[in-house]
């Protein structure tokens, strides 16, 4: 390795609303710095390591737990757990000497930036929700800058120098029009679209909400519909729709069944009114593409940050928000077709986003970080 050659470390996961956030920095390193090393330090067994090779970045491992949220013996194996990955980062640390540790969230962030902190290393954090992750909360104070989405978090951190530059979006989510969006899926372009997604893992109240209903919104109400459904649900729930619908549902050109989409700026770009969970990256997605919502929160998000998430979109009039307890085939549906035949209320909500949209994103925290590689 070259002494010119500048090295940098990205660290966050488990879920897409970490993982993105990180791709787009590396995305932007690559484009800024050619011969820039990247590494990027992520769970092996979470989406972490799949994104990193898709996207041909050197992938470090470390594997600790989530920190248990309740008082228990469990605290003693994490804490040791995140004693020995810690270690192991500050080998990382030692062997590639990085010029700066930029950390996007998530518990397994937490190692690289605490051995960040233990070697002297600059820290930048970046995060994603209304109300930060503890691993933002707690290195915030060491950090030399933090850079947050949402205004509302700002009263949670500790540290003088704090952006709300928003989410750092991949280059490519507003490259393509809704004409062009529709026509790469075989859809109609004068039907309205409703885009139904449960996030980089699914969900499964929304998957059993919509197959009740989706052939009524299909036949009955002209409505065409992408769907998500998640990895790790499509074949169960392909199977389970042959039942409700017909032998050859997935090949109706109305109703696009993907398990996971690569490329968000397809259906994101092809929709009219979206239905989704209330994670961070989804919302600044939609936000930067102005498209109204209807947000389920996860019940089960850490600190219950999904809420705070959609509670926030919702006072700014960009969408709807609903408990998942609520997600029903008799709750949605009325919900669905009274938002996506009103035009003039899908336009407002649709202003509502890009006045939220942060498009500059990544070029401000980009700014931040080349300070540390020049």
């Amino acid at each position: 390795m070259s002494n010119n050659t500048k090295t940098a470390f990205i660290t966050g996961g488990g879920t897409g609303g970490h993982v993105y956030p990180a791709v787009a920095v590396y995305e932007r390193l690559a484009l800024e710095y050619g011969d820039c090393n990247v590494y990027y330090i992520g769970d092996p067994e979470k989406l972490d390591k799949h994104v990193a090779e898709e996207n041909d970045m050197n992938f470090l491992p470390v594997i600790v737990s989530g920190m248990p949220r309740k008082l228990s013996f469990t605290i003693f194996s994490f804490l040791f757990e995140l004693f020995l990955e810690s270690i192991r980062c500050i080998g990382y640390i030692m062997k590639y000497k990085p010029g700066v540790i930029i950390g996007t969230g998530g518990y397994v962030s937490a190692p690289a930036l605490i051995a960040g902190v233990l070697t002297g290393v600059p820290i930048i954090l970046h995060d994603p929700d209304a109300y930060p992750g503890i691993v933002t909360r707690k290195l915030a104070p060491f950090a030399k800058h933090v850079n947050i989405a949402f205004k509302d978090a700002k009263k949670y951190i500790k540290n003088k120098s704090i952006s709300c530059y928003g989410n750092p979006l991949r280059i490519s989510l507003c490259s393509v029009t809704k004409t062009d969006a529709k026509m790469f899926l075989r859809l109609d372009a004068n039907k309205k679209t409703l885009f139904v997604m449960g996030g980089s893992q699914g969900a499964q109240s929304i998957n059993n909400a919509i197959k009740m209903i989706a052939r009524e919104l299909v036949e009955d109400c002209g409505i065409q519909i992408i769907h998500q459904t998640g990895s790790k649900n499509y074949e169960s729930y392909c199977m389970e729709m042959k039942g409700i619908w017909w032998d050859n549902f997935a090949s109706n050109p109305l109703y696009v069944v993907r398990p996971y989409f690569e490329d968000m700026s397809l259906p994101l770009n092809a929709a009219d009114l979206v239905l989704c969970r209330a994670g961070s990256l989804s919302i600044a997605e939609l936000n930067l593409c102005g498209v109204p919502s209807i947000l389920i929160p996860y019940p089960h998000a850490a600190a219950d940050h999904q809420k705070h998430n959609a509670v926030a979109m919702q006072k700014i009039g960009a969408s709807l928000c609903i408990a998942d307890k609520n997600c029903t085939a008799e709750t949605l549906k009325p919900l669905i077709l009274d938002l996506i035949n009103d035009s003039a209320k899908l336009n407002q909500m649709s202003q509502a986003n890009r006045r939220a949209a942060k498009p500059n994103a990544m070029n401000d925290l980009f700014n931040i970080i080349s300070q540390y590689l020049a």
